[in-house]
């Protein structure tokens, strides 16, 4: 959200740089087009890039043995993907891969490297993000131990409406049980219920929320843990009326636009 309280189609840790800091990295990033489906790197990939998304929701699956998933994490433009590059490693456990289509913006491994290792602000705040991060994916693990797929599916929705610029996500039932490594079946059903209380709507292919308060007060206690952690690390950082906070112009960013293929 910005001051306004309207949702940013920005990237929130980007947004939060200094004109300073943010004039320093501008040359060195630029804009992408993620389709749904595209994954950015497998388990194991050496990785090329940090994506900040911005209008993308980016999802970190682990991957079985027996080729069988579950999301651990998810991050939209509240975050970034990649966070391995700047914590002392190339390649990491899980994938990810976009669920919602959208923009991103990049940078390289190197550029990357060589800007973290200046400290100041930009390293503080993806240390930050990193430790936000690291709550959702334990909370996640909690939540799908000990709460039914009906809390699971409410934190799930929570999380990814904060990421979206509408109130509309494009997902199917086979899709949101493959993210939380639960029966369709279950999905649907719990989906249903929401549907007859009237918090959502579902209709090909297309969750609509309609009554978020109330999604929150049916929900577990697992989004509140990680949003207020979130707020916790990185709300002072986001605050749009501090006096060296000068919105970014991505508008030399988006010149330089790169459009992913699905699947590659």
């Amino acid at each position: 959200m910005d001051a306004n309280g309207t949702k940013s189609h920005q990237n929130h840790l980007l947004e939060a740089l200094t004109a300073e800091d943010f004039a320093r990295i501008e040359s060195q990033l630029e804009f992408v087009e993620l389709p749904l489906g595209k994954v950015l790197y497998e388990s194991g990939d050496k990785m090329s890039h940090i994506y900040f998304p911005t209008t993308a929701i980016i999802s970190l699956l682990y991957i079985m043995e027996n080729g069988g998933t579950a999301e651990i994490g998810i991050a939209g433009n509240n975050g970034l993907i990649g966070m391995a590059l700047y914590m002392g490693g190339e390649t990491t456990s899980s994938r990810a891969v976009v669920q919602s289509a959208g923009g991103a913006v990049r940078m390289t491994a190197a550029d990357l490297r060589v800007e973290f290792a200046r400290g100041g602000l930009f390293q503080n705040l993806l240390l930050r993000y990193t430790q936000s991060l690291m709550t959702q994916i334990s909370q996640t693990a909690v939540c799908n131990r000990l709460h039914s797929i009906q809390q699971q599916l409410c934190r799930w929705l929570l999380i990814n409406h904060d990421q979206l610029a509408s109130d509309k996500l494009v997902m199917t039932h086979d899709l949101i049980a493959n993210m939380l490594g639960v029966r369709r079946e279950g999905v649907t059903q719990a989906a249903g219920t929401l549907q007859e209380m009237g918090i959502i709507k579902y209709s090909r292919g297309t969750i609509t929320m309609l009554d978020r308060k109330a999604l929150e007060s049916v929900a577990c206690e697992c989004y509140q843990v990680v949003s207020t952690e979130y707020d916790r690390l990185l709300g002072e950082y986001l605050r749009t009326n501090l006096p060296d906070r000068i919105a970014p112009n991505f508008a030399s960013v988006r010149q330089r636009t790169v459009k992913e293929k699905a699947f590659t």
